[in-house]
């Protein structure tokens, strides 16, 4: 039984094109009767043919079709090619981003585990990624070694930093947090890996943590010293530095005096420079001409680094596949890394810096108290100790840093 509607005279519009009846192959009369919306007792799927008793007919071509069909079937055409176009490069996309991801993560030299570590931080709220520049000289040459102005290899002193940063990343955005090297910290007791001796706890300069008992007993003191929980361990040598800075084709940096440090093999003038690889290496080292010394390395070096990320964002780097892959491969060469970071969390690591250096997050250091502390180990800075415990704190429970 079918119910029509005498008074309808002009066709209604179907939402997606065209009239309704367009979907099951034909189209009312422009002065005909219109069925009203879902009146028909006969229950028939989409894909059957017409009842013969609504108005149009059936699908053998005894109705007359709407002018409007063919053309709203080229749109479907287009529409389709389109959709087909964009879910293929969407593929592509997946499975070169899959063969990036296996041929990285085939590079990273996971040594460090961080699970077997004794005493531990409790853990907080938000990531923590310890970010260390160290002076190994593992994969540069002789020659490379006296062009760059490192020094020979260390022996019995073991390795040692040039810098550390913690990157806090959480609900508040990221913090970047430096700790100079100087600091005046308790070392947390440890083993000697050479000669098995057991060492108690005592005062000493942050630094000395990684020469004594390299990344592990570095990221306890931290730990044990600012209550942070470290999550994720990297740390690059000067081979892989100089290697990503000359493969984005340098790194633009200003500086507002001219700086000569025989030491870093740097003589930079005053104004704006493209930093080549090895004269990166010198900014990011030199402290002899800074008014703090070890607080305005650690500023340069953050002021760098916020400079490198967005060199390595760029559309130059990121779309060109030669450096994109040159740049990572210089850093994946000398990347040490713990046994938890993979390349989702170095992909949010660089993703957050990116963040910091666009003015997304903030750059701070420690605050210190006094500078230039005599100590039996040399000159040291110690920290404020009411001031560096309200930083941590805020970090622990990612909260926004106030400081």
């Amino acid at each position: 039984m079918t119910t029509l509607n005498p008074s309808a005279h002009t066709p209604t519009p179907y939402p997606y094109g065209g009239y309704e009846g367009e979907q099951y192959g034909y189209a009312p009369e422009p002065h005909g009767y219109e069925p009203e919306p879902h009146s028909y007792e006969v229950e028939h799927h989409p894909i059957d043919p017409v009842p013969a008793n609504r108005p149009g007919g059936r699908f053998d071509g005894s109705y007359k079709r709407s002018e409007r069909e063919p053309k709203r079937k080229r749109r479907r055409t287009k529409f389709g090619l389109l959709v087909r176009g964009l879910c293929l490069l969407v593929l592509l996309t997946l499975l070169a981003g899959a063969g990036t991801y296996v041929w990285a993560g085939s590079r990273l030299d996971g040594e460090v585990n961080l699970a077997s570590l004794p005493s531990r931080a409790a853990p907080g709220k938000g990531t923590n990624y310890l970010i260390v520049g160290s002076d190994s000289r593992e994969g540069l040459s002789e020659k490379q070694t006296k062009n760059l102005h490192t020094g020979s290899e260390l022996g019995s002193e073991g390795r040692r930093t040039d810098s550390m940063m913690v990157l806090h990343t959480g609900a508040h955005g990221s913090t970047l947090m430096s700790l100079p090297r100087d600091s005046w910290v308790t070392i947390p007791s440890y083993v000697d890996p050479k000669t098995g001796i057991h060492h108690k706890p005592a005062k000493n300069k942050l630094n000395a943590a990684f020469s004594l008992g390299g990344p592990e007993l570095l990221v306890r003191a931290i730990e044990s010293n600012t209550g942070l929980r470290i999550n994720h361990y990297t740390e690059i040598g000067f081979a892989g530095f100089v290697g990503i800075v000359d493969a984005v084709g340098g790194v633009p940096m200003c500086v507002d005096r001219h700086i000569v440090d025989d030491k870093a093999g740097l003589d930079l003038a005053k104004g704006c420079h493209n930093l080549t690889g090895r004269e990166a290496l010198g900014f990011v080292r030199q402290r002899h001409q800074e008014k703090e010394g070890d607080l305005g390395r650690s500023r340069n070096q953050q002021k760098f680094l916020s400079a490198l990320a967005e060199k390595a964002a760029s559309p130059g780097v990121l779309m060109n596949p030669s450096t994109m892959y040159g740049t990572a491969g210089a850093g994946l060469d000398t990347l040490i890394v713990d046994k938890s970071t993979k390349i989702p969390q170095l992909t949010s690591l660089f993703k957050s810096m990116r963040a910091v250096s666009s003015g997304q997050g903030k750059q701070l250091g420690v605050p210190v108290g006094t500078l230039g502390l005599a100590t039996s180990k040399g000159s040291a800075i110690l920290w404020d100790k009411q001031k560096a415990s309200r930083l941590f704190t805020e970090l622990r429970e990612d909260r926004p840093v106030t400081g």
